[in-house]
């Protein structure tokens, strides 16, 4: 698993949750707010079910309770995970690191 990726390499950020569905659009949704607020450019955000995630997610957000499956699923991610699906801390350091144009990194 790697421990970051070059916020300039950044294409896609993936957003798991358990079923795909509630929560984590609320989730998705916030944090497309966030990047237009910080006017980050070029970078999608999907929501996926978490045993859904594709072997080459490049950064996956996801519960922290879910990210031993997304591991599994996509060990090249770097995979951010969060205790709250709204206004949590995770999200912010995502964004303020994609703005900054620094190293995204891996939540342990």
């Amino acid at each position: 698993m790697p421990n970051s990726i070059p916020a300039k390499d950044v294409k896609t950020i993936l957003f798991a949750c358990e079923a795909g569905m509630g929560s984590s659009l609320m989730g998705v949704n916030s944090l497309k707010k966030k990047l237009k607020a910080a006017k980050v450019e070029g970078v999608e955000v999907k929501h996926l079910p978490a045993r859904e995630i594709p072997a080459t997610a490049q950064i996956v957000v996801v519960h922290k309770n879910l990210a031993d499956v997304v591991r599994t699923k996509a060990p090249n991610a770097v995979v951010v995970t969060f205790k709250t699906f709204l206004n949590d801390p995770a999200f912010d350091t995502l964004v303020q690191s994609l703005a900054d144009q620094t190293d995204i990194v891996a939540s342990i």
